[in-house]
């Protein structure tokens, strides 16, 4: 592809056609900042007083390096600001409020330059060219709001809208010790992200405007996808190249832009004036650029200052990073405490209806006791309401204590080595009255040849209270409720099987849940907290719980104990 043959060639695609690069240069925008800031900073610590040609993102986050320039002193000539006018039909700049640019201004040879906050710089963030205009960063004397008084003059200068510099953002640095160009195009493209590709064919990539130099949409602002694009950059030291772009600038400015013949000297030393006052022709700009020929010194400067600037700009970042991790972890935290304290105002409140609840039924049956009409039998079953709804109490509160005993008991309890003909037996033992008075066949089969399991004695009797209660309770005359105990890998499981009324699938997950009792036709009383109990020992021993149930045919609970083991092959909690 011939790039001189096209009508309107941007920068980018004369500094192409000169630099003859193979490998395209593909960057994104905060990128392209940093290399801004790292020219500025070099210019500083050099003492190097330039002349500077600039085309940024109006925004004051932007031009935040090149005030600190101004203020430094350094640049006794202007500053060259090129930018498109409004016209009708065409908007440069989409008005935003003030943002603020993240840059301390007049930091003398600072090489990290503060990160822009995210959405306050629209280009770095997925926008395009947006913020306020030119003129409000810009005083009436044309200097930089933010500059010192003495600083240097800032020429605004205008460009033809049908120039395909609308795309194109460039800082130009002139003088005789060092000039460069940082040059970053956007493609019309959406997206360029193949590595295969030369950067004559990214050129060719970017579709042309009209014959007008405006096709349709063509502003910069209209044509904005909303994620973030990289830029086709060129950083350039040689001086052919930058002379060719600064003839090219000459081409697009505006005829009414005063004589662009006229313009200030560099010399040896710096910024001199020439016999006639200070003004010499624009040419002088382009033989500098032509004949310079750059430093190995001032670029292993400029190679240093960016590797350390992204050095700090990873060690800010790893440092962001952990502080959100951190700032994630707290915020994790104060939900789970969140969780926590509603779960105790819940819980506190079923306590309270449910100590509720046997203390207005006693106080019923007391006042019905005082009516002198009241017949034996009448007396007989409010005195029977009266010694249940104290069982009732008592359950209630014992259940409450051993809660509290197992929330303070915490996770490093250390466990003892059981037998579990030790300790079932007995329990059996003790339930088999009242199984024999309702009717309900008790038996159990615990192998002697069982190892022993990993917890605490009083937490397998609650455990095997618990659930042979329940089995009585649930079975009606006539049924069964058997014990069984065997080995399963490092674990021994323990069924609690029964024959009784049995418990609906939909409520299986919620049988675990705090003062929940299945709901039936008849009120087999309880406190509803045994089986968190059962749940909450297991889970502190490194043990589980399951139920498989169906309604007319009976429930098994399989209670899952860690065998005892040796110290260092204890077995881990059960997950």
């Amino acid at each position: 592809m011939n790039l001189s043959s096209l009508p309107d060639p941007s920068l980018y695609e004369i500094a192409l056609q000169a630099q003859a690069a193979s490998t395209p240069l593909q960057i994104s925008p905060a990128t392209f900042k940093s290399v801004i800031s790292t020219t500025i900073d070099l210019l500083l610590e050099q003492q190097i007083q330039a002349v500077l040609w600039v085309k940024l993102p109006r925004t004051e986050a932007w031009y935040g390096d090149i005030k600190r320039y101004c203020s430094s002193g350094l640049s006794a000539q202007p500053i060259h600001v090129l930018h498109y006018q409004k016209e009708e039909g065409i908007e440069d700049l989409v008005p935003e409020p003030p943002q603020e640019s993240g840059i301390e201004d007049g930091e003398k040879g600072s090489t990290l330059s503060t990160p822009p906050k995210p959405k306050q710089d629209p280009l770095i963030n997925g926008g395009g060219i947006a913020g306020n205009s030119l003129e409000s960063w810009l005083n009436p004397q044309n200097t930089l709001i933010g500059s010192v008084e003495s600083g240097p003059e800032i020429i605004p200068i205008p460009l033809t809208s049908s120039s395909q510099l609308r795309r194109e953002y460039f800082l130009l640095v002139i003088s005789e010790r060092f000039c460069s160009l940082l040059l970053g195009h956007r493609p019309r493209s959406m997206q360029l992200t193949r590595p295969d590709i030369n950067l004559g064919q990214a050129a060719a990539i970017a579709p042309r405007s009209s014959s007008t130099g405006l096709a349709q949409n063509s502003s910069f602002e209209e044509e904005v996808p909303e994620r973030k694009q990289p830029l086709l950059a060129i950083y350039s030291f040689q001086g052919p190249i930058l002379a060719q772009v600064l003839q090219r600038i000459r081409q697009v400015m505006l005829p009414e832009v005063p004589d662009p013949d006229v313009d200030l000297l560099v010399s040896d030393t710096g910024i001199v004036q020439d016999a006639e006052g200070g003004q010499i022709h624009w040419n002088t700009f382009q033989a500098i650029c032509a004949a310079h020929q750059p430093d190995p010194n001032l670029l292993n400067a400029i190679a240093s200052k960016q590797v350390q600037h992204y050095e700090e700009l990873w060690n800010r970042t790893t440092l962001y990073r952990r502080q959100a991790e951190a700032m994630e972890g707290l915020q994790l935290q104060n939900e789970a405490l969140a969780s926590a304290i509603r779960l105790k105002d819940e819980f506190l409140s079923n306590v309270g209806q449910e100590l509720r609840t046997p203390l207005t039924n006693m106080k019923t049956a007391l006042t019905l006791l005082n009516s002198p009409q009241l017949k034996p039998a009448q007396r007989q079953r409010y005195m029977q309401l009266l010694s249940t709804e104290c069982d009732r109490q008592g359950s209630l509160i014992s259940s409450l204590q051993d809660l509290v005993q197992l929330e303070h008991a915490g996770d490093n309890m250390s466990m003892q080595a059981l037998h579990l003909n030790d300790i079932l037996p007995g329990v059996v033992s003790t339930y088999q009255p009242l199984a024999q008075e309702k009717g309900v066949m008790l038996a159990y089969t615990i192998p002697e040849s069982l190892p022993p399991v990993s917890c605490l004695s009083t937490w397998v009797k609650q455990i095997a209270i618990n659930l042979i209660h329940n089995g009585i309770k649930f079975t009606p005359t006539g049924g069964q409720v058997w014990v069984r105990a065997k080995q399963q890998g490092d674990y021994l499981q323990l069924e609690f099987r029964d024959t009784g009324i049995g418990i609906p699938l939909p409520e299986i997950p919620k049988i675990f849940d705090r003062f929940y009792r299945v709901r039936q036709v008849e009120d087999y009383g309880g406190a509803g907290l045994g089986l968190t109990i059962v749940q909450q020992i297991l889970l502190r021993c490194g043990g589980s719980i399951s139920v498989k149930s169906k309604p007319g045919e009976g429930s098994t609970f399989n209670v899952l104990l860690p065998i005892y083991k040796n110290a260092g092959e204890s077995t881990g909690p059960l997950l």
